[in-house]
């Protein structure tokens, strides 16, 4: 496995812990449809989640964040859409992103922007 996809995975891995420790469930990790993928679909309440997972070895080009481009957002969302009519599912659903910021020290910084939409639309 190349080295940038397992940094992605150590970063996918620190993101459920997060989840879990915070009282999601975690539904599916990597679910795709139509060459969409959803990195992880998880559960809170009455709230389906869809969390983007985007993991850095420096912040040397930018803050993860700012990796979750327009277009990618419109394939999450289409992807979401795909896992709702896939799973016949009725709820409301949130759009989540965390980042995994490698530091100098090679410890990593775990960061949770919840509800995400809200911040796409400002």
């Amino acid at each position: 496995m190349a080295t940038h996809n397992e940094l992605g995975k150590l970063g996918e891995d620190m993101a459920c812990n997060v989840l879990l420790s915070k009282g999601y469930v975690i539904r599916h990790r990597n679910w795709q449809a139509e060459h969409c993928e959803l990195d992880i679909v998880a559960q809170k309440d009455n709230f389906l989640v869809i969390i983007e997972v985007k993991t850095r070895s420096s912040n040397y080009f930018g803050n993860p964040e700012k990796f979750v481009t327009r277009t990618k957002i419109k394939r999450i969302v289409k992807a979401a859409q795909r896992y709702i009519d896939h799973y016949t599912l009725d709820c409301e659903m949130q759009f989540d992103v965390i980042t995994v910021l490698k530091n100098h020290d090679g410890t990593f910084t775990v960061e949770h922007l919840e509800d995400v939409v809200k911040i796409w639309e400002a």
